[in-house]
């Protein structure tokens, strides 16, 4: 058992299931009771999309999570879901912060909340790191991360604190071999969020 537990990850909060109803790319078998049992990390969060999630679904999402004795986020895509995100009970956000205005603003409101907000794969999003705040964490996730220069990334190590994620959809996606590349490479050491989860 002691062998297992130091293999697995030591985080991983950015993944999705079943409740990402809207998701094409989430497979079935990606439900909340399936990523319980294969417990890659030593801290695993549920993430899903919190547009799949407002009104009275949240209720059943978070209970459903917590049960398992998981974290639970909910990835806010933009300003537009940041009010009603706030009011509902996660232990941290993911941020989907475009290069507007509004959705800066976004990841300052979330930040009043005193829970962590994750900037998710900001290269993908034209996020201009320079206008987020530098108490948002920056992710760098396996789903995203290849896809554009990561070297960029390296003006900002020493201005956030980085957490490493999967951007899983599907069981086969629950790592973060490439997200961890990319950390070794650029001299980022990784942020654990919760470290008395486990």
């Amino acid at each position: 058992m002691a062998h297992e537990r130091e293999c697995r990850i030591p985080q991983d909060l950015h993944i999705h299931t079943v409740y990402s109803t809207g998701d094409s790319a989430v497979v079935p078998e990606q439900t909340v009771a399936f990523i319980s049992r294969v417990a890659h990390a030593r801290v695993v969060g549920i993430s899903d999309h919190f547009e799949f999630l407002a009104g009275e679904t949240f209720a059943r999402y978070e209970a459903e999570v917590r049960a398992h004795n998981l974290r639970v986020g909910t990835e806010v895509n933009g300003a537009e879901w940041v009010k009603e995100a706030m009011m509902v009970n996660a232990d941290y956000y993911i941020f989907h912060c475009l290069d507007r205005n509004e959705d800066y603003c976004g990841a300052e409101d979330l930040l009043s909340t005193g829970k962590p907000v994750i900037i998710a794969h900001p290269l993908v999003m034209g996020t201009d790191l320079y206008r987020v705040p530098t108490e948002c964490f920056v992710e760098i996730n396996n789903r995203y991360v290849w896809r554009h220069d990561w070297r960029s990334l390296r003006a900002h190590v020493n201005r956030f604190k980085f957490v490493l994620g999967s951007d899983a959809h599907q069981p086969n996606w629950l790592n973060v071999s490439v997200a961890r590349y990319v950390a070794e490479e650029l001299g980022i050491r990784e942020t654990i969020l919760f470290p008395n989860s486990d």
